[in-house]
């Protein structure tokens, strides 16, 4: 199998585990997280509406504007900030975080530790 393929597929093992015990409610709606090689996405999702709420990816944000990549920390807290900003518009100040079988480093740490400082408490 290939390199590649194999780390995949024991993330998706990892996130299947996860998800069995993270589930967002209207209350405490679940924050996840992707990562792929050139950005980083990160979504506000109610579980038991299955509607995500708010999102916000470096594709679409200032960040694309700039000119700068999308696959670095500084891009991750500033997704972290927009997220963040974004929930408290709509009235969410508590989630359950979701890094969705990956690592707690690197830019899904970045991610988290910048929406904690807008607001946003899990």
């Amino acid at each position: 199998m290939n390199k590649n393929k194999a780390k995949t597929q024991k993330r998706l093992k990892r996130k299947k585990r996860v998800r069995k015990v993270v589930f967002g409610t209207a209350q405490a709606p679940r924050l996840t997280t992707f990562r792929s090689l050139k950005n980083i996405y990160a979504q506000i999702i109610d579980d038991e509406t299955g509607n995500t709420i708010v999102s916000a990816n470096t594709m679409s944000e200032k960040l694309s504007d700039s000119g700068k990549s999308g696959s670095n920390i500084d891009a991750a807290k500033v997704i972290g900030e927009a997220i963040a900003k974004k929930a408290i518009e709509v009235g969410i100040r508590e989630v359950k975080f979701d890094r969705n079988g990956y690592r707690y480093h690197g830019r899904v740490k970045a991610l988290a530790e910048s929406a904690r400082e807008a607001g946003l408490a899990f």
